[in-house]
Protein backbone atom coordinates (compact mmCIF):
# COMPACT_ATOMS: atom_id res chain seq x y z
CA UNK A 1 0.00 0.00 0.00
CA UNK A 2 1.67 3.39 -1.04
CA UNK A 3 1.54 6.01 1.35
CA UNK A 4 -0.67 8.76 0.64
CA UNK A 5 1.41 12.00 -0.74
CA UNK A 6 1.51 14.00 2.87
CA UNK A 7 3.84 11.49 4.35
CA UNK A 8 6.49 13.31 1.67
CA UNK A 9 6.78 16.68 2.02
CA UNK A 10 4.01 18.04 -0.30
CA UNK A 11 3.64 21.49 -0.70
CA UNK A 12 -0.37 21.10 -2.15
CA UNK A 13 -0.72 18.25 0.87
CA UNK A 14 -3.36 19.45 3.24
CA UNK A 15 -2.17 16.95 5.61
CA UNK A 16 1.36 18.10 5.43
CA UNK A 17 0.25 22.12 5.90
CA UNK A 18 -1.59 20.76 8.79
CA UNK A 19 0.80 18.75 10.70
CA UNK A 20 3.52 21.40 10.33
CA UNK A 21 1.06 24.06 11.84
CA UNK A 22 1.93 22.66 15.60
CA UNK A 23 4.21 25.23 17.36
CA UNK A 24 7.40 24.33 19.04
CA UNK A 25 9.44 26.34 21.36
CA UNK A 26 12.75 28.04 19.62
CA UNK A 27 15.25 30.34 20.82
CA UNK A 28 16.75 33.23 18.72
CA UNK A 29 20.26 33.72 17.97
CA UNK A 30 20.83 36.67 16.00
CA UNK A 31 18.70 40.12 16.68
CA UNK A 32 15.90 40.14 14.34
CA UNK A 33 14.85 43.94 13.53
CA UNK A 34 11.27 45.19 12.94
CA UNK A 35 9.41 41.44 14.01
CA UNK A 36 9.08 42.30 17.83
CA UNK A 37 5.14 42.38 17.55
CA UNK A 38 6.18 38.64 17.16
CA UNK A 39 7.04 38.31 21.14
CA UNK A 40 3.32 39.50 22.66
CA UNK A 41 5.54 40.17 25.90
CA UNK A 42 7.10 43.21 25.12
CA UNK A 43 6.84 46.00 23.04
CA UNK A 44 10.06 46.58 21.26
CA UNK A 45 10.64 46.74 18.03
CA UNK A 46 12.86 44.45 17.64
CA UNK A 47 14.13 40.23 18.10
CA UNK A 48 16.65 40.61 20.81
CA UNK A 49 19.15 37.66 21.09
CA UNK A 50 17.78 34.94 23.39
CA UNK A 51 14.26 35.35 22.72
CA UNK A 52 12.33 32.23 23.29
CA UNK A 53 9.04 32.47 21.33
CA UNK A 54 7.05 29.23 19.82
CA UNK A 55 6.51 29.10 16.07
CA UNK A 56 5.19 26.76 13.60
CA UNK A 57 7.41 24.16 12.23
CA UNK A 58 7.27 25.12 8.73
CA UNK A 59 8.99 28.66 9.46
CA UNK A 60 11.24 26.97 12.45
CA UNK A 61 12.55 24.94 8.89
CA UNK A 62 13.79 27.17 7.00
CA UNK A 63 15.06 29.80 10.23
CA UNK A 64 17.08 27.03 11.80
CA UNK A 65 18.89 25.17 8.83
CA UNK A 66 21.97 26.93 6.62
CA UNK A 67 24.71 28.78 7.28
CA UNK A 68 23.76 30.75 10.05
CA UNK A 69 20.47 29.37 11.67
CA UNK A 70 18.24 32.21 13.07
CA UNK A 71 16.79 30.18 16.03
CA UNK A 72 17.70 27.08 17.81
CA UNK A 73 14.36 25.02 17.91
CA UNK A 74 13.28 22.35 20.84
CA UNK A 75 11.23 19.50 20.43
CA UNK A 76 7.59 19.78 20.99
CA UNK A 77 6.14 18.93 24.28
CA UNK A 78 4.47 15.45 23.04
CA UNK A 79 8.47 14.23 21.69
CA UNK A 80 9.82 15.24 25.19
CA UNK A 81 11.05 12.33 27.76
CA UNK A 82 7.81 12.28 29.81
CA UNK A 83 5.92 11.61 26.85
CA UNK A 84 8.39 9.14 25.49
CA UNK A 85 8.47 7.32 28.63
CA UNK A 86 4.50 6.82 28.64
CA UNK A 87 4.63 5.42 25.01
CA UNK A 88 7.31 3.29 25.77
CA UNK A 89 5.75 1.60 28.57
CA UNK A 90 2.26 0.78 26.48
CA UNK A 91 1.98 2.68 23.59
CA UNK A 92 -1.52 0.83 22.74
CA UNK A 93 -2.72 2.51 25.89
CA UNK A 94 -2.60 6.05 24.71
CA UNK A 95 -4.48 8.41 22.84
CA UNK A 96 -2.74 9.61 20.25
CA UNK A 97 -5.73 11.80 18.70
CA UNK A 98 -5.31 13.66 21.92
CA UNK A 99 -1.10 14.12 21.52
CA UNK A 100 -1.72 15.57 17.87
CA UNK A 101 -3.82 15.19 15.17
CA UNK A 102 -0.86 13.97 13.11
CA UNK A 103 1.64 12.51 15.62
CA UNK A 104 3.42 10.32 13.25
CA UNK A 105 3.86 13.29 10.49
CA UNK A 106 4.51 15.88 13.20
CA UNK A 107 7.26 13.37 14.17
CA UNK A 108 9.33 13.33 10.67
CA UNK A 109 9.39 16.99 11.17
CA UNK A 110 9.91 16.87 15.08
CA UNK A 111 13.24 13.80 14.66
CA UNK A 112 15.19 16.61 12.62
CA UNK A 113 15.75 18.60 16.38
CA UNK A 114 16.13 15.74 18.27
CA UNK A 115 19.46 15.77 19.00
CA UNK A 116 19.45 12.04 20.67
CA UNK A 117 17.53 10.04 18.09
CA UNK A 118 14.69 9.38 21.07
CA UNK A 119 11.89 10.86 18.92
CA UNK A 120 12.54 8.39 15.58
CA UNK A 121 13.23 5.43 18.20
CA UNK A 122 9.70 6.68 20.11
CA UNK A 123 7.96 6.79 16.32
CA UNK A 124 9.04 3.16 15.15
CA UNK A 125 8.22 1.24 18.58
CA UNK A 126 4.82 3.40 18.70
CA UNK A 127 3.77 2.67 15.56
CA UNK A 128 5.12 -1.13 15.78
CA UNK A 129 2.70 -1.96 19.05
CA UNK A 130 0.25 -0.07 17.75
CA UNK A 131 0.24 -1.66 14.19
CA UNK A 132 -0.77 -4.87 15.67
CA UNK A 133 -3.92 -3.48 17.57
CA UNK A 134 -5.10 -2.27 14.42
CA UNK A 135 -5.06 -5.06 12.22
CA UNK A 136 -6.97 -6.49 15.48
CA UNK A 137 -9.52 -4.02 15.18
CA UNK A 138 -9.76 -4.01 11.51
CA UNK A 139 -10.79 -8.27 12.20
CA UNK A 140 -13.05 -7.02 15.19
CA UNK A 141 -14.42 -3.49 14.50
CA UNK A 142 -17.46 -4.24 16.10
CA UNK A 143 -16.42 -5.46 19.20
CA UNK A 144 -15.50 -1.72 20.43
CA UNK A 145 -16.05 0.99 17.77
CA UNK A 146 -14.57 3.48 20.83
CA UNK A 147 -11.07 2.50 19.94
CA UNK A 148 -10.83 4.28 16.31
CA UNK A 149 -11.37 7.49 18.13
CA UNK A 150 -7.78 7.08 19.88
CA UNK A 151 -6.55 6.94 16.63
CA UNK A 152 -4.32 9.29 14.73
CA UNK A 153 -5.25 10.31 10.83
CA UNK A 154 -2.22 7.87 9.70
CA UNK A 155 -3.87 4.68 11.77
CA UNK A 156 -7.16 6.02 10.88
CA UNK A 157 -6.37 5.54 7.17
CA UNK A 158 -4.49 2.22 7.54
CA UNK A 159 -7.66 0.95 9.73
CA UNK A 160 -9.92 1.83 7.15
CA UNK A 161 -7.85 0.10 4.35
CA UNK A 162 -7.33 -2.83 6.23
CA UNK A 163 -11.19 -3.13 6.95
CA UNK A 164 -12.24 -2.66 3.32
CA UNK A 165 -9.90 -5.44 2.26
CA UNK A 166 -10.84 -7.33 5.07
CA UNK A 167 -14.48 -6.93 3.77
CA UNK A 168 -14.29 -7.99 0.58
CA UNK A 169 -11.86 -10.91 1.07
CA UNK A 170 -14.94 -12.31 3.38
CA UNK A 171 -17.45 -11.10 0.78
CA UNK A 172 -15.34 -13.08 -2.02
CA UNK A 173 -15.16 -16.17 0.32
CA UNK A 174 -19.00 -15.95 0.95
CA UNK A 175 -19.77 -15.44 -3.16
CA UNK A 176 -17.59 -18.12 -4.56
CA UNK A 177 -18.50 -20.65 -2.01
CA UNK A 178 -15.58 -22.40 -2.55
CA UNK A 179 -13.77 -23.98 0.32
CA UNK A 180 -10.36 -23.67 0.90
CA UNK A 181 -8.15 -26.22 1.59
CA UNK A 182 -4.41 -26.92 2.55
CA UNK A 183 -1.90 -27.25 0.22
CA UNK A 184 -0.81 -31.13 -0.74
CA UNK A 185 2.64 -29.90 0.76
CA UNK A 186 1.29 -28.58 3.94
CA UNK A 187 -0.74 -31.98 4.53
CA UNK A 188 2.78 -33.91 3.70
CA UNK A 189 4.84 -31.73 6.13
CA UNK A 190 2.55 -32.45 8.86
CA UNK A 191 2.39 -36.07 8.17
CA UNK A 192 6.45 -36.20 8.04
CA UNK A 193 6.40 -34.90 11.72
CA UNK A 194 4.17 -36.82 13.55
CA UNK A 195 6.20 -40.19 12.60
Amino acid sequence: MPLPSAYCPNYYAIDDILATQERTPCKFLVNVPKLGVLNPSTTEKDLAIGTSLELPIWLVLEMSTGRQPIVSPELPKIYRDSYCEILQADACAVDLHKFNLYFYELGSYAKRFDRKGAVHETLLHTFRIRFRQLMDLADNSISDPSVQQRLDVLERRLFSDSYKARAKMNSWLVETGATMEAANMVVNHKKRKKT
